[in-house]
């Protein structure tokens, strides 16, 4: 119910927007993996979930700006879910899967193009992107000049390990919302999180982050802005990240 509760709600938001030209200047990238499963005997699932890029995607082309994409491999990026609401409408008429089925090297992007940069979750981007100096610069990049920054559920760990210039982890200090620990230790998804190279909580904490999660929150689903940084822990709002991030980019102007 929640789900389909912010789908109705991100339509009429999408709508007022749709007659808007097209937004001048910069562009958004929005960062995917290239990884199918955890690399185990068992191929524990890995690819990115659909639900937390396309509703964004939509979010984003829908007033009006460009939208790339970028994965450690380049080219083809695989997706879980079958497609539902607003991801099978920006896949019909948004161009979704073409941008998916050819995203950018991480050498093809040029960081002063974007004027934000948005992760979804899924299991890979913590196998690939995570590990990815390249994403982490062009991240840095992006966000220390002006530039904002989203997340969505496990796509915190594409943040993560972000370095800025001076050294400091861009997480440091910021509130960021990522998946917990004690659910990746409770679930089977990832044998326990056994698989994991690392727990995303731990990971944030360690690197200096306020870690937010269904145990600090109120509401899980909270969308949580802090410094230009904007993260939410689970995919019913990852959409929802799209629109505080569009909102913030229009209130800097």
């Amino acid at each position: 119910m929640r789900l389909f509760t912010v789908i109705l709600y991100l339509l009429m938001f999408c709508t007022a927007a749709s007659a808007a030209a097209a937004q001048p200047g910069k562009k958004v990238l929005i960062v995917a993996s290239n990884m199918v499963d955890m690399g185990d005997a068992e191929n524990h699932e890995a690819r990115n979930d659909l639900f937390e890029f396309a509703p964004p995607y939509h979010v984003f082309v829908s007033h009006g700006y460009e939208v790339d994409f970028v994965s450690p491999q380049g080219g083809e990026v695989p997706f879980m879910r079958d497609p539902l609401g607003i991801a099978s409408y920006t896949i019909k008429y948004e161009n979704f899967l073409d941008k998916a089925n050819n995203t950018l090297t991480p050498a093809e992007v040029k960081p002063e193009q974007y004027w934000a940069v948005f992760s979804g979750g899924g299991y890979g981007v913590m196998f690939d992107v995570a590990q990815n100096v390249e994403i982490q610069t062009i991240i840095a990049k992006i966000y220390q000049a002006g530039g904002i920054v989203g997340v969505g559920g496990h796509g915190a760990a594409s943040i993560a390990n972000v370095k800025l210039a001076g050294g400091d982890y861009l997480v440091k200090g910021k509130k960021v919302a990522g998946f917990p620990d004690s659910t990746e230790l409770d679930k089977p998804w990832a044998k326990h999180g056994t698989l994991l190279p690392f727990l995303i909580e731990s990971r944030l904490r360690e690197n200096g982050a306020l870690a937010q999660n269904k145990d600090t929150l109120a509401d899980k689903h909270e969308v949580v802005i802090d410094q230009r940084i904007v993260s939410t822990m689970f995919l019913p709002s990852a959409a929802l990240v799209a629109k505080e991030m569009i909102l913030l980019q229009q209130q800097s102007k």
